[in-house]
Parts: C-alpha cells; sequence; structure tokens
C-alpha cells in the first residue's frame, strides 16, 4: 500500500513546499485539487503543466489524481451538459500531461429521482471514456452527496461498463450513508481506483482530526483492503493486474482544511497519519 495525501489540506501551498512535505512525512504521492485557487488546475498553460510534472518526477513523488469538481449526475440544460462535457475534457487532458493516473469527479445529483441521477452520470461517465482510455487515465466518481455508498456508487458504474471509469470511495460518505465498510468495498470491487481515509467527531461535527482521533470505522475500512482478494476481479476489472486496492494500492488523507480554517494544521499531523494508516495495515512504520 501507498500513501498519498490531498492538497485540500495545504491550501494555496506552491507546488515545491507540497514536495518537501511529501518527502519529509514519507507519502509516495500527492492528490492536486484542481481548483482555481491552487497551483495547478485545468487552466495552466502547457509549460506550467510540464513544469509540475518535472518536479513531482524529479522529487520521486507521483501525483496520484487531479481531483476535480465536476458534478455528473446533475441536473443541466444543453449548455450546463455541454459546459460539463468539456469541464470533464480538461479535467481528462491536464490529468494525461501531468502523468497522473486518475481524475476525480463528483455525482452532485442534489434531491433529484435516483433513477434519472443514475441514468445522466452512466451517460456523461460514458461519454468520457475513449478520451480517457486513449490518454491514459481513469475517471473515478467519488462517493458522495447523492451516491455517498458504494451500493449507490455501483448502480451508476455498472450502468457504464467501462474499465477506465470507476470509484474513489471516501470512507466518511460511506458511514455517513449508513453503509458497512464490507458492504461498501464488495459493491466498489470492481471499479475501485482508490480509498479517501480522513477522521471527524461525528456525523454533525466534520471538523477535520488527527486520523484515529475521531469515529471514522478506519480499521473496518482498510481490513477490507487485504492484499489481491480473490473476488476482486468483477465484471469490470481494472486493466489486467493492476486492481488498484490490492498490492501497491493507495490510500490518500483527505484533510478538509480548506473547508475548516480553525483545524489543526496539517503538515506537522502528516508522519503520525501515515505511521497510523501502517499500523492498522498491520504493517511496520517506516519513518
Amino acid at each position: 500500500m501507498r500513501y498519498a495525501f490531498s492538497t485540500l489540506g495545504v491550501p494555496g501551498m506552491p507546488v515545491a513546499e507540497v514536495l518537501r512535505l511529501a518527502i519529509d512525512a514519507g507519502y509516495q504521492g500527492v492528490e492536486l485539487r484542481a481548483h482555481p485557487e491552487e497551483p495547478v488546475h485545468p487552466l495552466i498553460g502547457t509549460r506550467e503543466r510540464a513544469a509540475v510534472r518535472g518536479q513531482f518526477a524529479d522529487a520521486g513523488v507521483e501525483i496520484l489524481a487531479v481531483a476535480g469538481y465536476a458534478q455528473v449526475a446533475a441536473a443541466r440544460d444543453a449548455a450546463g451538459e455541454e459546459e460539463l462535457a468539456h469541464e470533464l475534457t480538461e479535467l481528462v487532458f491536464l490529468a494525461a500531461d501531468l502523468g497522473a493516473p486518475y481524475v476525480r469527479v463528483f455525482p452532485g445529483g442534489g434531491d433529484r429521482p435516483a433513477a434519472e441521477a443514475d441514468a445522466d452520470a452512466a451517460r456523461r461517465l460514458a461519454a468520457v471514456a475513449p478520451l480517457a482510455a486513449e490518454r491514459g487515465v481513469r475517471v473515478l466518481m467519488e462517493t458522495h452527496d447523492s451516491h455517498r455508498t458504494g451500493a449507490a456508487a455501483a448502480r451508476v458504474l455498472g450502468l457504464v461498463g467501462h474499465r477506465r471509469i470507476g470509484a474513489l470511495w471516501d470512507v466518511m460518505h460511506s458511514w455517513l450513508g449508513g453503509e458497512e465498510p464490507v458492504d461498501t468495498h464488495a459493491a466498489l470491487a470492481p471499479h475501485l481506483g482508490y480509498v479517501q481515509v480522513k477522521d471527524v467527531a461525528s456525523a454533525e461535527e466534520r471538523t477535520p482530526l488527527p486520523l484515529g482521533a475521531g469515529t471514522l470505522p478506519l480499521a473496518a475500512a482498510l481490513a477490507t483492503l487485504g492484499p489481491e482478494p480473490a473476488d476482486a476481479h468483477g465484471p469490470v476489472p481494472a486493466p489486467e493486474g493492476t486492481y488498484d486496492q490490492g498490492s501497491g494500492g493507495w490510500l490518500c488523507w483527505e484533510y478538509e482544511k480548506r473547508w475548516y480554517p480553525e483545524a489543526a494544521d496539517l503538515p506537522a499531523l502528516l508522519a503520525p497519519g501515515r505511521a497510523y494508516l501502517q499500523q492498522l495495515l498491520g504493517r511496520p512504520a517506516v519513518s
């Protein structure tokens, strides 16, 4: 298992400083929040993209994902459909230019009827799948908002039926949806890209906490991520030999400092957080 953190936890931090944090705290990857508030987002040019890719390569740190904000299950008119298609295309281009294997998107279905939201999300994801395949990128819909649970996300992904479209398991949101980790994993296993971990005090108090200091079922979630589970290769497998949450899979700590500025600063928490995850996985911590 490899470890990453999201730049949502260090809002606006320059790339060079992010890389120093990753190296010092023993993280192999970084999830880049792709928003204009951040140094890396779809509006930056070719030279900037090449420079960022070079910085990461020189540091020996991987760009795990481009975390976008496209909402694939939202209700949209014709103009909105074109806008979303453009947004998804630009996120795929950005990830490919940076050498990132994944793009994160949200459902965003709101209170729409589930069948309508599912169908729209599946259609839109299927439309971008050929470009993602061409560029060597996988688009992951996060368990979030209207599709918090693995069961809800799997409804969409089963309709898409393309290996370049998958799931990002946000442990907090499946928990908020009332789903047991073993059930989330069972639903997402054929589609799973990687897992986002975090910790909070309660469903009502979501200010980010150090890993292990809150109430999220992190141990139970990580217990489902054994090396190459026998049933991991479902009807929509990842490319042969790359079941992402088997050996060499990724855990990403999404610390929501951007939304909770009163939370403790992330940098000093990173190394203890990695050690805690390694402890849960039953592996010795590496300093």
